[in-house]
C-alpha cells in the first residue's frame, strides 16, 4: 500500500512539474510576443512619423527675415558688453508659410526651431492636452503624438508662460532631442541658447535662462499670475532650479516660453527661454 502511494506522489509530482514548465514556457512566449509586437509597433509608429515630417517638408517655405518691424524687448537690467544677448538680438528670425500645413492641419498654430537639436517642426493646439499624445501631425493615430501648445495657451497674444509639450522619441524624432540642452556640449556652445518661433501673427525670438531634468512636477506650467511679485517668484524658482548658469535675468516685463518632455517615467525635461525680440506679421 505504501508503495502505490509513493507511485501516485511521484506521478503527481511529475504532472505538477510539466505543468509547471507548460505554464512558464507559455508565460515566456506571451511575453516575447508582447514584445515583438510593441517593437513592430515602435517601428511602424516611427516610420509614420518620419513620412509626416518628409510631407512636411515638401510643403513647407520658411525663411530667414530681418525687417523695420522688428522689436528689441528692452530688458530692465542692464547687460554687460560681453554677454551673447548682443548677438541674439542681431540674429534673423525665421518666417514660416502656414497655408500648405492648414491644409493638413488646421489646429496648426506655429513653427518651432530650437538650436542644438533636431526640434524643427510646426506645432498644434488641441481642446485639451491629452489629444496629441497620441496623434500625428495630420490627426492620424500614433503613438509617437505630435508637438503641441498648451490648450490654455494663447500663441497670438503670448500669456506669461507659454508651453509646448512632446513625447521624448528614441529615434530623435519630436522631443527627442530636447534632452541635449543636459549635455556638456551643448551648453559650451551660446549659439544653441536660442528657439525661434514663427506663428500667423509673430515671428519671435527666445533667449534660453534655464534647463533641467526633474521628477514629475506641474509647478513649472503656471500661465496665469495675479501680481508681478507672483510672476517673479515663479521666475525666480526656473532660474534657481537650472542646471547651468546662464547668466540671464528675468523679471515682471518678460514672457516665457516652456519646452516640456519625458526623460523617463516619473522625470521631465524642461527648457525656459525668454523673450527678446519680435516681429509682427
Amino acid at each position: 500500500m505504501k508503495q502505490v502511494k509513493k507511485k501516485v506522489k511521484r506521478r503527481l509530482k511529475k504532472k505538477f512539474k510539466i505543468a509547471l514548465i507548460v505554464i512558464i514556457l507559455v508565460a515566456s512566449l506571451t511575453s516575447l510576443t508582447i514584445s515583438l509586437l510593441n517593437i513592430f509597433k515602435w517601428n511602424d509608429d516611427n516610420n509614420k512619423t518620419n513620412k509626416q515630417i518628409e510631407e512636411i517638408e515638401e510643403v513647407v517655405n520658411i525663411e530667414e527675415t530681418n525687417s523695420e518691424k522688428e522689436e528689441i524687448i528692452e530688458p530692465k537690467e542692464e547687460i554687460e558688453e560681453s554677454n551673447p544677448y548682443w548677438d541674439y538680438i542681431k540674429m534673423s528670425l525665421i518666417n514660416v508659410d502656414f497655408k500648405e500645413l492648414k491644409k493638413i492641419n488646421n489646429q496648426t498654430k506655429g513653427w518651432i526651431q530650437v538650436n542644438g537639436t533636431n526640434i524643427n517642426y510646426p506645432f498644434v493646439q488641441a481642446k485639451d492636452n491629452k489629444y496629441y499624445l497620441t496623434r500625428s501631425f495630420d490627426k492620424s493615430y500614433n503613438d509617437a503624438g505630435w508637438l503641441f501648445l498648451d490648450y490654455r495657451n494663447n500663441i497670438n497674444n503670448l500669456e506669461k508662460n507659454t508651453i509646448i509639450y512632446g513625447h521624448s522619441r528614441l529615434d530623435k524624432t519630436m522631443f527627442g532631442t530636447l534632452k541635449n540642452i543636459l549635455k556638456s556640449s551643448w551648453v559650451k556652445n551660446t549659439d544653441n541658447y536660442i528657439v525661434k518661433l514663427s506663428t500667423q501673427t509673430h515671428n519671435t525670438l527666445w533667449q534660453v535662462f534655464s534647463v533641467y531634468r526633474i521628477p514629475t512636477t506641474s509647478d513649472y506650467l503656471q500661465i496665469d499670475f495675479e501680481t508681478n511679485e507672483e510672476f517673479n517668484n515663479f521666475a525666480n524658482m526656473l532660474l534657481k532650479r537650472s542646471d547651468y548658469n546662464f547668466n540671464t535675468k528675468v523679471n515682471e516685463n518678460d514672457k516665457i516660453l516652456t519646452l516640456s518632455t519625458c526623460a523617463d517615467n516619473d522625470k521631465k525635461v524642461v527648457l525656459h527661454a525668454k523673450l527678446i525680440k519680435k516681429e509682427a506679421r
